[in-house]
């Protein structure tokens, strides 16, 4: 745990200091983007050790978009350098929307999806987790 970067992609202030304090609490060091352009364009000022993202902020698939630019499988893409960064999914899409879905490497290329709202420990457990397998 010590120093790894984590980047929160995500437009909600109140969640992202609730995932914020821990994180940092534990020895991480948090940098946060407010919707998916500015997580790509800070993915590339980070290079962060594990991403978290949500799926709505500027748009309805905003996080969608972000995890197939980021494991695009073009070699020649802009992100194939983060390519193999963890990413977790944190959404309240289940719950807001009808749409079901989980990981899948062609359609939704990412390590978990987490419901929100998620226990701080339980946040810690997973991003420990997905580190380790780095």
């Amino acid at each position: 745990m010590a120093n790894e970067k984590i980047l929160i992609i995500d437009d909600d202030d109140d969640l992202v200091l609730a995932m914020r304090l821990p994180l940092e609490a534990a020895g991480y060091k948090v940098s946060r983007a407010a919707n998916g352009e500015e997580g790509l364009r800070k993915v590339k000022e980070v290079n962060p050790d594990l991403i978290i993202l949500d799926v709505m902020m500027d748009t309805t698939t905003a996080g969608f978009q972000v995890s197939l630019a980021l494991r695009s499988p073009d070699a020649d893409s802009e992100f194939q350098a983060f390519s193999k960064i963890p990413i977790l999914m944190l959404t309240a899409i289940h719950t807001t929307t009808p749409l079901r879905f989980g990981p899948d490497a062609e359609y939704l290329p990412v390590d978990a999806f987490l419901e929100k709202p998620i226990e701080p420990a339980k946040l810690l457990e997973q991003v420990r987790a997905h580190l380790r397998t780095r």
